[in-house]
């Protein structure tokens, strides 16, 4: 532990902030306007195909899987489009899903690893599930829901990501890009083909009942800079990505997992705010689009995984012609019968059921509407053709790769550093803390706090008092979630991470040290009048 340079502060002496300047390092051009380009075409901002990640879906990836669709019977066909979940820890049951319905692939869910798993543990259960299939030329995928933040299944088996609005907040493409890759890299090398991430929806904020954290703001072109950042990163990582929830579920208020959000606004009506991110992550290349449970004026009871106007939008007012995957059908927005849910959203223009509340229920579904004329072969084998490419892209994105786990620290380090906003205060400590007491938050964010700020040279257990809750009462205050809990504290300096994982609890200490310029803004409104970092 090196000493402190400066005179220790007394215990009640408040923080003196001063102005500040912009952080050291940064490229003028990452808070430009989202890349334009084609999916292979190379941008400033950010680009997947500098790492040599294959930037799209190849001729010869929809080729070949014409060619292996084309041999499938009816019940190879029915499964192909469905990804599935499975219940309890044990992964043969899984494994025994996928190669009784030749399902398209698995999704991992946190009850299906141990409460505290190991990376260890999360490879042997990707392990399984990968063999499951056998040899059937193109490979199981096996897909998480690891956005970060609030969405994360894997627990301490893999490194704690943000959510997206600390992207937002840094709007920097080139670091977003550079922590999503190291993310994909991590996910990769734990088995994983697939990420339901990143998060695309223009949130509203406060209001917003499902989202919020989880998108990277208020702006849709900060979303869309944000979001494509991100697709690059997965891609060069060598996984699959998935924009969502299409056409955009931040201005809702009522949660989709419970029961049926509407929009108050059209799809014509969405174009101008809504859709801006998902035609960003298009043209970045994004190999799947997650349709979400939303309901649309003039509807009814149909939310739009199930309705065909929406997918007919996603096909022409965003460009995309990749794999457009329902969101789980398992939620409570979803109230068809088992196996019907699938039979809509395949027939609706969904190539892939996610989570069907009885998998083997929506394969017989599947199968029998072909028997019946219910759904055409044609639309399911265009389906099942979109699947089958992306896997065969991701297995060529995976092999090409050349991000590696060992450089996630630097990435989202780079990543807190950058996202860490003032809400009240200054951007840049003058006269540093010599020592800092904590309270407030979980157990593990003060830990982590008190060892970074020993790691600054600074002394623990009294001092400069920092609270991690948003109700604390301290000179310091600290928000670890959206930056609206946090915007109307009474403390003199009101920070926000937006996460309180390791590397953002050593921002908060590189700050109060005087090491580090707070250069991020909310990307949400907020109350009072934040500094211009």
């Amino acid at each position: 532990m090196r000493l402190a340079t400066l005179p220790a502060l007394a215990a009640a002496t408040v923080l003196a902030l001063s102005g500040c300047t912009n952080p050291a390092g940064q490229d003028a051009g990452e808070s430009g306007a989202a890349p334009t380009g084609s999916a292979a075409a190379s941008t400033p901002a950010a680009d997947s195909t500098a790492s040599g990640a294959p930037g799209a879906v190849s001729a010869e990836d929809r080729q070949r899987a014409s060619d292996i669709v084309a041999k499938m019977d009816d019940d190879e066909l029915a499964g192909s489009v469905i990804m599935a979940d499975y219940q309890g820890t044990d992964s043969a049951a899984g494994a025994k899903l996928v190669k009784d319905n030749h399902l398209a692939g698995i999704i991992v869910m946190g009850y299906n690893l141990s409460q505290s798993p190991t990376a260890d543990e999360v490879k042997k259960t990707t392990g399984a599930l990968r063999e499951a299939a056998g040899d059937r030329g193109w490979a199981t995928a096996i897909s998480v829901d690891q956005e970060g933040g609030p969405v994360a299944r894997l627990g301490d088996a893999a490194t704690r990501f943000p959510p997206l609005m600390a992207a937002g907040a840094a709007d920097k493409p080139k670091i977003t890009q550079a922590a999503t890759r190291a993310q994909g890299a991590e996910l990769r090398d734990l088995g994983f083909t697939a990420d339901f991430a990143p998060d695309a929806d223009v949130t509203i904020g406060k209001r917003d009942a499902a989202i919020n954290v989880r998108s990277a703001g208020s702006s849709p072109a900060l979303v869309a800079r944000t979001a494509a950042a991100a697709v690059h990163g997965y891609t060069a990582g060598g996984i699959a990505s998935s924009a969502k929830h299409y056409p955009g579920h931040g201005a809702l208020e009522t949660d989709s997992h419970k029961s049926l959000p509407t929009s108050k606004k059209s799809l014509a009506q969405m174009k101008q705010r809504d859709l801006v991110p998902f035609r960003a992550t298009t043209k970045a290349g994004a190999p799947m689009v997650l349709v979400g449970h939303i309901g649309l004026p003039g509807s009814g009871t149909a939310p739009a995984s199930l309705n065909p106007k929406v997918y007919a939008s996603l096909r022409k007012d965003t460009g995309f012609d990749g794999v457009a995957v329902t969101d789980a059908l398992n939620m409570g927005a979803i109230s068809e019968s088992p196996g019907q849910e699938t039979v809509k959203a395949i027939r609706a223009g969904a190539d892939l059921a996610l989570m069907p509340p009885d998998p083997a229920a929506a394969v017989r579904a599947v199968r029998t509407a072909l028997g019946s004329g219910d759904l055409t072969k044609a639309r399911v084998t265009q389906a099942a053709e979109r699947v089958v490419a992306m896997q065969l892209w991701q297995q060529r994105a995976s092999a090409a790769a050349q991000a590696h786990p060992a450089e996630g620290d630097k990435a989202f380090t780079d990543l807190a550093d950058a996202s860490l906003t003032v809400l009240k205060g200054t951007c840049r400590v003058k006269r540093p803390a010599a020592a800092i007491s904590v309270s407030g938050g979980e157990e593990a964010a003060r830990t982590a706090l008190l060892k970074a700020a020993e790691d600054e040279g600074l002394r623990t257990g009294s001092g400069t008092t920092v609270s991690l809750s948003p109700q604390g009462s301290a000179q310091v205050v600290v928000g670890t979630g959206g930056p609206w809990r946090v915007a109307g504290a009474s403390a003199q300096t009101v920070l926000n991470t937006y996460s309180d994982n390791p590397h953002a609890m050593r921002a908060v200490a590189k700050y109060l040290a005087g090491t580090l310029t707070a250069g991020a803004k909310a990307p949400v409104k907020t109350a009072g009048s934040p500094p211009a970092c």
